[in-house]
């Protein structure tokens, strides 16, 4: 099941992606004589228990209930597909081909940084930065949606509380990022950082650690990885971060860039106004943002 909220006049709603036409979350919800609720955070709040039970009848229920189609997706304005995050947790230097091309030593532990909602804008929108950013730079991510609180969970049972993977580029303002030891300001200018435009549900993934990673600017490839180079797997990331936070349902977690970001490239690729950044991941989707 792919899962994406849309606006809906100055609304937004919650909707699943079906055969490029979006439906209405709600709607489904009510067919399916579920509690119906409007946003897809709150549908994870309250099912997200049942995520792959839903996504198993959603093709019947979009059969029997017509009237809950809301248009073909190229006609429906897509935001994030979880527009309210509580958290936006990332994790830096998870594969070893980009921790070599940062010359930095292999981590011990996951290394964890944040950002804001603020920061984050969906798959119709521009990519901002430029006008306080000379340096400009992409990162190809796959992202995980929490779909169940999440609070000391083995690694083994840890993929039990994922909803489902999305594209996420993590754009960072270099110049800002290295002015400090801290990360922050390279990683939260505001609306810098697409993602979706769908989380994809794990029963329509298959394995998250066998997934293959592109990141091509104006149709250039740039990134090329599989997520089984990860050195943290989803799964580990997961069950460390909820070992001193509790994780939410609609919580994003980012999961770290491969090698080929433009800081390290000689000589180094900046994003510009006009360029068009596209991350595709493997049976989860492809992202595709212009630079403002």
């Amino acid at each position: 099941m792919r899962m994406v909220s849309y606006r809906d006049g100055s609304d937004t709603r919650g909707g699943v992606l079906l055969d490029d036409a979006v439906f209405d979350l709600e709607g489904l919800l009510k067919a399916a004589g579920a509690l119906p609720v409007s946003s897809v955070r709150d549908f994870l709040s309250l099912h997200g228990n049942e995520i792959e039970a839903f996504s198993i009848s959603v093709a019947g229920l979009v059969e029997r209930n017509p009237s809950t189609r809301v248009g073909p997706r190229t006609e429906v304005r897509l935001t994030t597909p979880v527009p309210d995050p509580a958290k936006v947790l990332c994790v830096g230097l998870n594969y070893q081909d980009h921790v070599a091309e940062t010359g930095r030593a292999l981590p011990e532990y996951p290394d964890v940084f944040v950002k804001f909602a603020t920061t984050l804008v969906g798959p119709e929108d521009g990519i901002q930065g430029a006008d306080v950013s000379a340096n400009l730079d992409f990162e190809g991510e796959v992202a995980a949606v929490i779909g169940r609180a999440a609070r000391h969970v083995p690694e083994e049972d840890a993929l039990g509380y994922v909803a489902g993977l999305a594209p996420l580029n993590d754009i960072s303002a270099r110049d800002l990022q290295y002015r400090g030891t801290q990360w922050t300001a390279g990683k939260t200018v505001d609306r810098s950082t697409p993602w979706g435009p769908a989380f994809v549900t794990l029963d329509e993934i298959g394995d998250p650690q066998a997934l293959e990673l592109v990141t091509r600017v104006n149709g250039v490839e740039m990134q090329h990885s599989n997520t089984r180079h990860q050195i943290f797997p989803i799964a580990r990331i997961v069950s460390y971060l909820s070992g001193f936070l509790t994780l939410e349902p609609g919580d994003v977690i980012a999961t770290g860039t491969p090698q080929g970001i433009g800081a390290k490239r000689t000589p180094p690729i900046w994003l510009k106004p006009g360029d068009t950044v596209e991350i595709d991941v493997e049976r989860v989707g492809v992202l595709s943002n212009q630079v403002a």
